[in-house]
């Protein structure tokens, strides 16, 4: 059987509405983008669903569809509830979940009690405590493959000596190719936002709402300011800042942002559908997405 990330192709979607929607449109969204030929589906875990139990609701709605964490919380549970849920996941689908893992954001962890001061060396002993697990009941057919969200060069050198890859999140193409240059040959699969409207006024608009959720936090400030862009661009969401990490038009433009992280050096890209409905899932907008992504994973 071909490695679970070999499986996930090139293109996959990226979604956190799920924490919020009812577990019946949650399945109904990913067994829509399992018809239309998108092999991999990723999730956010922040204050809604477990990650673990949205990751059985989604491998149950589907046959084929590779079903990753982006990102698994490690503040949420020990190294081994981590890896024994992840193995149970995998075994149970067919060697098609992947984990992501890593330290999420300052909010995020205070609200579960935890401290935010060492993230590094807390994934680092982490990741160690994660290859410490001894195997007990069923395995899956190959270790469950591991990958880590992380920004900065010290993350991404330590996701690629320690797991199988690294999973950016809100960052530009420069960013994919700096990283490419950090990790060697290690699994790449940035996300990116796409917003399917030709009208700009209305792209910034769907566009800011999401950026404010993600300025307010000092690890994607430092990140992007290492990408040129300056407080004042963040502050004011520039049209350079917007410009970076958003792309929007027409499904063949936005496909075309994808194409630029591949030829940067991805793997796999994940796109995340933007619109301004929060309260359902985006099925009509991966409707007319699908067949330009398959188009380029196919090229």
């Amino acid at each position: 059987m071909m490695p679970t990330l070999e499986r996930m192709g090139r293109i996959g979607a990226w979604t956190g509405q799920f924490a919020s929607l009812a577990h019946g449109d949650v399945r109904h969204a990913a067994a829509h983008l399992e018809s239309l030929g998108i092999p991999a589906l990723w999730y956010g875990e922040a204050f809604g669903r477990e990650v673990m139990a949205l990751g059985s609701l989604l491998l149950e709605s589907t046959s084929s569809l590779v079903v990753a964490s982006g990102i698994a919380n490690i503040y949420g549970r020990d190294a081994t509830a981590m890896v024994n849920g992840a193995r149970s996941l995998a075994e149970a689908s067919g060697d098609r979940f992947v984990l992501g893992i890593g330290v999420s954001h300052r909010p995020m962890v205070q609200h579960r009690g935890h401290e935010y001061t060492t993230t590094y060396r807390d994934l680092s002993m982490y990741l160690e405590a994660m290859a410490a697990v001894t195997k007990g009941g069923p395995e899956p057919a190959e270790p469950v493959p591991v990958v880590v969200g992380a920004l900065g060069p010290q993350m991404s050198r330590l996701a690629a000596a320690r797991a199988q890859g690294v999973h950016p999140y809100f960052t530009p193409v420069s960013h994919t190719a700096q990283t490419r240059l950090l990790i060697g040959d290690s699994f790449l699969a940035p996300e990116q936002m796409v917003i399917l409207t030709e009208d700009r006024t209305e792209a910034r608009s769907i566009a800011a709402e999401t950026a404010r959720i993600y300025l307010r936090m000092a690890n994607y400030r430092r990140m992007l300011n290492s990408q040129g862009l300056s407080e004042d661009d963040l502050d004011n969401f520039s049209d350079a800042m917007f410009d970076a990490v958003f792309a929007w038009g027409t499904p063949e433009k936005c496909v075309a942002r994808a194409a630029e992280h591949l030829a940067a050096g991805a793997d796999h890209v994940c796109v995340q559908v933007l619109t301004a409905d929060k309260d359902s899932f985006a099925n009509d907008e991966w409707t007319r997405l699908a067949p330009a992504l398959l188009e380029l994973a196919d090229a």
